[in-house]
């Protein structure tokens, strides 16, 4: 199934979205990390297209979207929440399941357990918790702060399958794609990546806002978290509390990935779709 590039005015800002499938399926969400984009859910989302409405932004500062004339104030997690549940509005949709990858995990959060908690129907946690270890911020600013710069695409998806090896398997198309997604030409010619640095100077500077057990307690919407076995944001013991706090989640562990299982196998697709059903099973149905 083919998907549409859409731009859509909120906030202030121009949100560049992926669309897939039937605008009157259920919405879903899907929204990606820290430095990446909505071409990461390719896979995932095709496969989804024929039961959901799959929407997945790039956050701005990334990809297509707008860049920000006061980051200070925009590249922050509420601020994101406020953006999706104007997305929502968008799209007409009272509540909409929620699948986010590590800051998208974390927004997904944000909107469940403060902004907008009747929004969200079921919440799929893709390798985060309410916390984030500062060796795991330290590795993240270390390799995302100084933009390297290419001269070829191949350049650019060799630096990409050593930095996001974590990732785990994930075949030569989805590199090349990443790749082609991932990066913008300067003004030199040269090829770099494609987002706002100053994203990663504000993450630096405001760690405490990453802390959210506060808000992760908050959560009624039924949730599922997933983990890579060797994630360095995702331990085993932050795992373990999630599933005692909050909504409860039950934990599924990839074996083969670090942070951040990348999603892209058809037994993937057919993963997620089950735990969306299973979670939609337990959602009162909304008023």
């Amino acid at each position: 199934m083919s998907a549409r590039s859409v731009y859509l005015p909120l906030l202030g800002h121009e949100l560049h979205v992926m669309e897939w499938g039937d605008a009157s399926n259920p919405l879903l969400v899907m929204w990606h990390g820290l430095a990446r984009n909505g071409r990461d859910f390719d896979e995932l989302a095709r496969a989804l297209a024929d039961r959901y409405f799959v929407v997945c932004p790039d956050t701005i500062g990334r990809g297509l979207s707008t860049w920000s004339d006061a980051p200070e104030a925009d590249y922050m997690l509420t601020h994101y929440a406020r953006m999706a549940v104007a997305m929502f509005d968008h799209y007409g949709a009272a509540q909409a399941a929620w699948l986010g990858t590590s800051m998208g995990g974390q927004i997904g959060m944000t909107v469940a357990g403060d902004v907008a908690p009747e929004r969200v129907s079921a919440l799929i946690i893709n390798d985060i918790g309410p916390v984030v270890p500062d060796a795991a911020i330290d590795r993240i600013v270390t390799y995302s702060a100084d933009l390297p710069t290419f001269t070829r695409l191949t350049e650019a998806e060799a630096w990409l399958r050593e930095v996001y090896l974590p990732f785990g398997p994930a075949d030569d198309p989805f590199w090349r794609r990443m790749a082609e997604s991932s990066i913008r030409r300067r003004g030199d010619g040269r090829l770099t990546l494609h987002y706002d640095p100053r994203i990663i100077a504000i993450l630096d500077a405001n760690r405490g806002a990453m802390e959210l057990w506060e808000t992760y307690d908050r959560i009624s919407a039924p949730t599922h978290v997933i983990r890579g076995l060797t994630s360095d944001l995702l331990t085993e013991n932050i795992a373990d509390e999630m599933t005692r706090r909050g909504p409860k989640p039950e934990v599924t562990v990839y074996d083969d990935c670090g942070h951040a299982p990348s999603l892209t196998a058809p037994k993937d697709a057919a993963f997620v779709a089950d735990v969306l059903e299973r979670l939609h099973a337990r959602t009162p149905a909304a008023h």
